[in-house]
């Protein structure tokens, strides 16, 4: 027999194998302490629409020309990456809200940038975890109805079963990290590669870490892509620049990470994605997302970008590569 990977729990759950950077104090009682201080504290108003104008989307159609990247922002970490001839979207959302329903939970700030029926034709879907900010039911199925078993789908061990109970169960890839799935693009293969994250998975009470979480990076023949998914930080950014970099473009998480005696180990700061985005090689554009599109946490929604000029400034990295995207910009390699 094989020997059990570290993140592989004996219970057949997952589990974050690392030393934690931030205590974890979300158990015994830590969720009741967390509630009992947002009603006792005054928190920003919500942003008004105007405070977050949208981009205007530059989507190649039907696809990007073989040598070109564009990543187009449609809101949270739900991103068109056309790329080696392929169209893909992370952690697809578009629905009115973040939640098991859509008549509570948080609610968008704005609409998704680009309409589901103005996608361009879809290849494949990259998963990062379960959580409803980021793996949206009603999504999901409106993709599946439109693309069928066309239609790729890749995410970490676990969503197969999850997959299956929304009668998908054609072309899909259940991986663990750092396993690979080669896509064939008209421009040639690009490969997907999930890699570790700092973060929990659970869609009922009954589940805990029943799924694993990732990150993924996207490589062509001549451009790499790292998608970091929900996570907070941790020390193996080296590792996953060193075996999956460089990279053209790195998009990171910078908001919910507010009160941070709670959220830290599961959700970075702003400081903290920049110094992950140094520490897997500090190349390529950084494009922050999780921020401005649910508010899920505690922090000003309007902070983040801030906060992130701010430590991107003090670290002394090339101005010209920070792209604090409006909801539908475009950036093009």
């Amino acid at each position: 027999m094989s020997e059990r990977p570290p993140h592989h729990g004996p219970d057949g759950r997952f589990r974050i194998p690392w030393p934690l950077v931030h205590p974890d104090r979300t158990r015994n009682g830590g969720v009741l302490r967390w509630q009992r201080e947002r009603m006792m504290q005054k928190r920003a108003p919500d942003p008004r629409p105007e405070q977050l104008p949208p981009g205007t989307p530059e989507v190649a159609r039907p696809r990007a020309a073989a040598e070109e990247v564009r990543i187009t922002w449609i809101g949270h970490a739900t991103f068109l990456v056309q790329m080696g001839g392929l169209n893909l979207l992370t952690d697809p959302h578009f629905s009115e809200r973040a939640s098991p329903f859509q008549f509570m939970g948080p609610r968008r700030f704005v609409p998704p940038a680009v309409d589901f029926d103005a996608l361009p034709p879809i290849d494949a879907v990259l998963l990062s975890h379960d959580h409803y900010d980021h793996l949206d039911a009603p999504t999901v199925k409106r993709l599946h109805r439109k693309y069928g078993t066309a239609l790729t789908w890749i995410a970490p061990l676990g969503h197969a079963e999850w997959l299956a109970g929304a009668r998908i169960r054609h072309n899909v890839h259940d991986v663990d990290w750092w396993d690979s799935v080669e896509l064939r693009g008209p421009a040639g293969p690009v490969s997907v590669t999930c890699a570790p994250a700092q973060h929990w998975t659970r869609r009922t009470l009954r589940e805990f870490n029943n799924r694993l979480w990732g990150s993924f990076a996207i490589r062509s023949a001549t451009r790499a892509v790292y998608f970091g998914g929900d996570s907070g930080y941790f020390r193996g950014y080296p590792e996953i620049g060193a075996r999956l970099g460089p990279f053209d473009a790195v998009l990171m998480p910078i908001g919910a990470y507010d009160p941070r005696w709670f959220m830290a180990p599961a959700h970075m700061d702003p400081e903290e994605a920049v110094q992950s985005y140094r520490e897997m090689g500090g190349g390529g554009v950084f494009i922050p997302m999780h921020w401005g599109t649910f508010r899920l946490t505690d922090e000003d929604p309007l902070e983040p970008p801030i906060r992130l000029h701010k430590a991107w400034e003090d670290s002394g990295l090339p101005p010209d590569d920070l792209r604090v995207l409006r909801h539908g910009d475009t950036v093009i390699l």
